[in-house]
């Protein structure tokens, strides 16, 4: 049994944050094929589901209502406003992983990354960078999802984002995802 699964330790909680277009998505996912056992936190959003993600796998894609519903229950985590959509982080999923000796990992935003280090100061901290803002707009561009307006509102926060790295314990510059998983996978060990 490796240990991530060991049931008679806590799981450890891992935050991973960074700039939209950073490539926190595609880490994660090479991150879970690399080792299978560590656990995504999904999270729920009320932002419009892109062509190529899967409701419950990438995001749970819930309404305005049901969104504030669950925040007067108190059922995130954290949860926070993003370029106008509201984001969280379902609390149940996540400590029922890590009771049961699994290592979660969370891709959140800043925001809500303070709230969960505020909560829990003994998780695992990595912001993740683009190799340079000329590359962050690329990939934005690339994605083919949003208006200019909305693509030039993703750049300003990202360039606000990025001065807060120094909270976190780890930077690693998205270059290859290859590098990065396996660079995120040694802090985790």
């Amino acid at each position: 049994m490796s240990k991530e699964m060991n049931p008679t330790q806590k799981g450890k909680l891992v935050i991973i944050s960074g700039p939209s277009g950073a490539g926190k998505g595609t880490v994660i996912k090479k991150l879970l094929e690399l080792r299978p056992e560590l656990k995504f936190s999904v999270s729920a959003t009320t932002r419009m589901k892109r062509p190529d993600e899967i409701d419950g796998v990438d995001y749970f894609f819930i309404s305005q209502d049901k969104f504030e519903e669950m925040i007067e229950h108190d059922d995130f985590l954290e949860w926070a406003i993003y370029v106008n959509n509201l984001y969280g982080t379902p609390r149940e999923p996540i400590y029922n992983h890590m009771e049961n000796g699994c290592t979660v990992v969370l891709d959140i935003e800043i925001q809500g990354a303070s709230q969960v280090m505020n909560k829990k100061p003994e998780a695992v901290t990595i912001f993740i960078l683009p190799p340079s803002e000329a590359e962050l707009e690329k990939r934005l561009r690339g994605r083919g999802t949003d208006s200019e307006d909305k693509l030039l509102a993703r750049l300003e926060r990202a360039k606000l984002e990025i001065l807060e790295k120094s909270k976190y314990k780890h930077v690693i510059v998205n270059d290859s995802v290859e590098r990065a998983a396996k660079e995120i996978l040694t802090i985790i060990d």
